[in-house]
């Protein structure tokens, strides 16, 4: 079709609707019409199926664009046997993590006419696989994402399987196999943290460790003693913390390290608001921050830059690895192979005020 005559069907279906209703929407009929094609294909754009050329892929999309043609959801879902609907499943994570983690899949899955279902799920409950295996028949969604701690658990992925849902895991640590997934270097950027604190002559670094139903968080743990080892530093027992990734635990253990005695000169805590904890704490204490002590989170999450001093923590690429993990679950649900392992991000430093070199003595450390 030419421009001219694309121009003018344009005018006819504008003035038709500003004639005869203006409310009217456009339909599928009027994006064939304009883009020249049949409906089947203009379908095939809208359920981004393959076998379409990419210049008839291109007419149908500016035709769309130009009518502002929005697809009606559940009349693709009984002409594709499809629900257009992802599911993302999640187990107490903080608000922000699931906040960039949804906008991430957003990103991703609107574009491509997904809409998102997100589910907070205890992965401690005994009707868990009832409670997912309900969702997925009654939502009727296409395909599943799960994060930490529900992406290492091994009877929901069984479960998944069994009722043949594509799914991807966000971070997983067991039997990484299993299915496509997506995660960041936990171990490496902890291990990368603890060498950068003993560089700036802290020998006593306590750790305050993550919830143990959280495997991803371990990795943490793990870096902090790579560390240790690499610079020929002993593993104290009495520096290292279980905390609950919130802010009361790293209050709780962060009282605890710094009453001890010789109390540590650095503490890394596993999560931000543990550090923000362990910050309250040494306020309360007298302690200052960084001349008598150096403090340092993980994730970067808002807390990180409103507290003070501000804290330097360990960025997540948690959007990109939601866009990742969407691109990898549309993929499988369009019946392409994924190789494993399937993706890894990395995360960064980032240098705040909370940490430096010792500048005033540690008296109450140097008296025993």
């Amino acid at each position: 079709m030419s421009l001219q005559k694309t121009s003018k069907h344009l005018f006819n279906l504008e003035h038709l609707r500003s004639t005869e209703n203006p409310m009217a929407k456009a339909t599928i009929d009027d994006v064939a019409a304009l883009a020249g094609v049949s409906i089947k294909t203009v379908s095939r754009v809208v359920n981004n199926e393959p076998n379409v050329r990419p210049v008839t892929r291109e007419k149908v999309e500016a035709a769309i664009a130009a009518l502002d043609y929005r697809p009606n959801l559940s009349t693709r879902s009984l002409a594709g046997n499809r629900s257009y609907l992802l599911g993302l499943i999640y187990g107490q994570p903080g608000a922000h993590y699931v906040l960039d983690i949804q906008e991430g899949v957003l990103e991703v899955c609107r574009p491509q006419g997904y809409e998102l279902i997100v589910h907070p799920a205890n992965h401690r409950d005994p009707d868990l696989l009832k409670e997912v295996s309900e969702l997925i028949l009654e939502k009727r969604v296409d395909g599943v994402m799960l994060t930490p701690p529900l992406s290492d658990n091994m009877d929901v992925i069984a479960a998944l399987k069994k009722m043949n849902i594509p799914f991807v895991r966000v971070a997983p640590t067991e039997d990484k196999a299993a299915s496509p997934y997506v995660e960041t270097n936990d171990e490496e950027a902890s291990y990368d943290m603890t060498c950068q604190l003993i560089a700036m002559g802290h020998s006593r670094i306590g750790f305050i460790c993550g919830h143990p139903d959280h495997r991803a968080v371990a990795l943490r743990f793990d870096g902090y003693k790579a560390a240790l080892v690499e610079n020929k530093l002993p593993l104290n027992d009495a520096l290292v913390e279980i905390g609950d990734n919130n802010f009361e635990s790293g209050e709780r253990c962060g009282s605890k390290l710094l009453q001890s005695r010789p109390r540590p000169t650095a503490i890394f805590a596993a999560t931000d608001d543990m550090a923000a904890g362990v910050m309250m704490a040494a306020h309360q204490l007298g302690i200052e921050i960084p001349g008598q002590l150096s403090v340092a989170g993980f994730d970067d999450t808002p807390v990180a830059h409103q507290i003070w001093p501000s804290l330097t923590t360990i960025r997540q690429p948690i959007r990109q690895m939601a866009r990742k993990a969407t691109d990898l679950l549309l993929k499988q649900l369009r019946g392409k192979d994924i190789q494993l392992p399937a993706s890894l991000l990395s995360s960064s430093i980032i240098v705040r005020d909370s940490t430096g070199p010792l500048t005033k003595p540690n008296v109450k450390t140097d008296k025993k």
